[in-house]
């Protein structure tokens, strides 16, 4: 039995035990065209989040100086983390957070972890692939095309897409894919495209690449050391670097594509 929710949990880690064995020069992964892919490659980002706060909250709860009595020789006794109290828990159990920071690095490299999009001319299609698009950008994925299937009338702007190359795939006559195989060479190449996220710790800023969503979309507030950006739906929280973390947000601008965010 698996419990609900955590279908996209052990497929991604399914994913990362194949390649870590090393036995692939690739691994493809064609998951559902919707939100269940986005959100299962953002399990280290937002794991990782509320690793940090859960645990801090958790600490400074009166739960926890209730069971603190209790809590800490039972896990003593029956854990192979030695610790001295609840505090020093969450640093002793490092490999948590080393596995979220190395889901966090992979995903983050598009030589490692690249996505496509694919859609038809249907001008719905068209717009739940820029929706998706921008969504992917909010969990540090990478998108590095986007591919149009012949299953309905009608052409896909280029401009609506822009800077992805847009490709169109032949229809398969018969028995001959050559048609086909021309029209996907390349696709595992390194985009020449914006990274979800750029951090300019000189010139204190932080700039996001965040497509398919409006000005009137987008929100963000500041917390200590996090940003936490909002795009229609999907929401980002970014840990900022220790030239920044002190800092307040003196402002923020919003030009299709991006969002630059500067620090005083």
């Amino acid at each position: 039995g698996v419990l609900p929710g955590m279908d996209q949990a052990l497929a991604l880690e399914a994913l990362r035990r194949y390649d870590a064995s090393g036995q692939y020069d690739c691994i493809l992964y064609d998951g559902p065209g919707d939100l269940t892919t986005l959100r299962a490659f953002g399990i280290p980002e937002v794991a990782s989040w509320y690793w940090r706060r859960a645990s801090k909250a958790f600490l400074g709860s009166d739960l926890a100086k209730t069971l603190r009595p209790f809590a800490e020789p039972l896990l003593r006794s029956v854990s192979t983390v030695e610790f001295s109290s609840l505090e020093d828990l969450p640093e002793r159990l490092g490999g948590m957070t080393n596995l979220l920071e190395q889901g966090r690095q992979a995903i983050a490299d598009p030589r490692r972890v690249l996505a496509h999009l694919v859609t038809t001319p249907d001008p719905m299609a068209v717009q739940t692939a820029r929706y998706l698009w921008g969504s992917a950008q909010m969990v540090g994925l990478t998108v590095g095309g986007l591919w149009v299937t012949p299953l309905a009338p009608g052409e896909v702007s280029a401009a609506d897409f822009f800077p992805l190359t847009v490709r169109t795939l032949p229809l398969r006559q018969g028995s001959d894919w050559s048609a086909l195989e021309a029209a996907v060479g390349g696709m595992f190449a390194v985009p020449d495209v914006p990274p979800p996220v750029a951090i300019d710790e000189g010139s204190r800023t932080v700039k996001l690449f965040i497509p398919g969503f409006s000005k009137a979309q987008i929100e963000l507030s500041q917390s200590g050391p996090e940003l936490t950006i909002t795009a229609g739906d999907q929401r980002r929280n970014l840990f900022l670097p220790p030239s920044l973390a002190g800092r307040q947000v003196t402002g923020a601008k919003f030009q299709e594509p991006f969002l630059v965010i500067s620090f005083g």
